[in-house]
């Protein structure tokens, strides 16, 4: 089984205007909702890829029913922690010209919604995969992915981390699967600037010794670069559609990764499969659908 955890799910609302001024009143031109949260986003698309996953969180409130029944399907099945107070939190996505995001907070999570949390962890068992996908709320301690991590240390399980700075460098020391930081990200951990595909190797070698097994980092327009556990390198370009949303692509790719390693054991394959779930999303409003990953998947 593959556990996807997301400690705060969200409702994803997008707005889309012409232009947008402050200190005035706006109105949309279009808007759509979708249910949200890195891990979740993986939960969903490894669905269009028929691969079943169970999302692990906590959920709050009138919007934490939505998530739980927006979310809830054959594929993907919902085992959240319900918290006694607050909301699951709203992000709002304002594209006007750009891409505006004013995400929220959530809900405050108490120490025996964690432990009831930890003890779904120590229920994972050899063969499973557990992603570990987006920041850690404020009301959560900052080694939350490092106690996790630690609680299935003895087991033999694929473990895929996609967060951002120390979160992701703390989880090194559990040998990772599978990490997914993007350039920029790289440039932030080694406190210099990663300016080409030499540097986004020698850096991803760098977060190897460090103790990950593979290093996908993602370059925007200028594709992914993986470096495998057996040395080898692979690269994966984009392609040249209008890009429609952003939101979620670093997540449909490592879902697509996750499946195509799953399906072939076969690295190349897994990033192209990945890219194609990746570029499947930024192509669409919301997350890739299996028509879309098929149809880019041709293309590449």
């Amino acid at each position: 089984m593959i556990y996807t955890v997301t400690l705060s799910p969200s409702i994803d609302y997008v707005v889309r205007m012409s232009s947008m001024r402050f200190n005035v009143t706006n109105r949309t031109d279009s808007e759509e909702y979708y249910f949200g949260g890195k891990g979740l986003n993986v939960s969903q698309v490894l669905g269009e890829l028929d691969l079943p996953s169970t999302a692990l969180g906590f959920i709050a409130g009138f919007t934490g029913d939505a998530i739980a029944a927006g979310i809830g399907s054959d594929m993907v099945h919902t085992d959240f922690i319900r918290l006694p107070k607050g909301f699951s939190r709203i992000n709002v996505k304002i594209k006007s010209g750009g891409e505006t995001e004013i995400n929220g907070q959530g809900p405050d999570i108490p120490v025996e919604a964690f432990d009831a949390l930890m003890q779904k962890i120590d229920a994972i068992r050899d063969g499973d995969v557990l992603v570990l996908a987006g920041s850690i709320p404020k009301s959560m301690p900052d080694d939350v992915y490092e106690r996790m991590l630690d609680r299935v240390a003895n087991k033999n399980i694929m473990i895929v981390v996609d967060a951002t700075k120390q979160l992701l460098v703390n989880s090194l020391k559990n040998r990772p699967f599978l990490i997914k930081p993007n350039r920029l990200e790289l440039s932030e951990i080694f406190h210099t600037e990663v300016e080409n595909e030499r540097d986004v190797e020698k850096y991803a070698r760098r977060l190897q010794e460090m103790g990950a097994r593979n290093v996908i980092v993602s370059m925007g327009r200028r594709g992914a670069m993986l470096v495998d556990e057996t040395g080898g390198v692979h690269s994966q370009g984009v392609l040249k559609q209008p890009v429609l949303n952003t939101v979620g692509a670093g997540d449909s790719m490592v879902a697509g990764f996750i499946a195509g390693y799953l399906k072939k054991k076969d690295y190349a394959y897994a990033l192209k499969l990945g890219s194609a779930c990746g570029n499947a999303t930024s192509f669409l409003p919301g997350l890739a659908t299996r028509a879309k990953i098929d149809e880019v998947l041709a293309q590449f």
